[in-house]
């Protein structure tokens, strides 16, 4: 008998509820992103906060991440890198190198993991998701975002075994994009914005 986190993650369609709060938690990321960043680039912080929780729906309902969502993101953070500095090469450049480098440090945890169980642990819309968040983040809010979608996923799988008395196990499915797109959006905004003044690495 499938547990009920089988079932629920087996649903096709959704709900008028859910549609519901998908819609508040999309205007109200983007109504965020406006407040805090006024500018192109809230503009652009809100296309990926929509971009961002269309992956985490779909994921969460598929187990999969749309190739087109997760390009039209990247394309939309080369192009705000490049908007940012008047040195468009060596910004894009940068951008890529950390997409590059992110995604590949993903693929090698892929092949590692599956290396060690015989099975997947991350899928490659993971790995190209893991590029999106190179290209939107610096190297000091890129920890940032995979601590907050690990401890998000973790806190999830707590609930859930407590709930429902042990039925996750360790081969249990778990859509990584459904923590991981808003994480990105999340230390994106965050870096932004709270962290920007801080004196912190990276943020002049």
């Amino acid at each position: 008998m499938p547990s009920r986190w089988s079932v629920l993650q087996s649903r096709r369609t959704i709900g008028p509820r859910d549609a519901a709060a998908i819609g508040i938690a999309a205007a109200s990321a983007v109504a965020a992103t406006l407040f805090l960043i006024p500018d192109v680039r809230g503009a652009a912080g809100s296309g990926l906060a929509l971009l961002m929780i269309a992956i985490a729906v779909v994921d969460a309902r598929r187990f999969i991440i749309p190739d087109e969502l997760s390009a039209a993101a990247l394309g939309l953070g080369l192009a705000i890198a490049a908007w940012q500095t008047d040195d468009m090469t060596t910004a894009l450049g940068a951008a890529m190198l950390r997409g590059a480098a992110l995604a590949f440090a993903f693929w090698g945890l892929r092949a590692l993991y599956r290396r060690l169980r015989g099975q997947d642990g991350l899928g490659l819309g993971d790995v190209k998701l893991a590029g999106v968040a190179g290209v939107w983040l610096d190297w000091a809010t890129i920890p940032l975002a995979i601590e907050i979608a690990a401890l998000s996923a973790l806190a999830v799988c707590a609930v859930r075994y407590f709930r429902d008395r042990g039925a996750i196990a360790s081969t249990t499915k778990m859509p990584f994009g459904l923590f991981f797109a808003p994480a990105i959006w999340i230390a994106w905004l965050l870096g932004a914005t709270l962290l920007a003044g801080s004196g912190l690495p990276f943020f002049p």
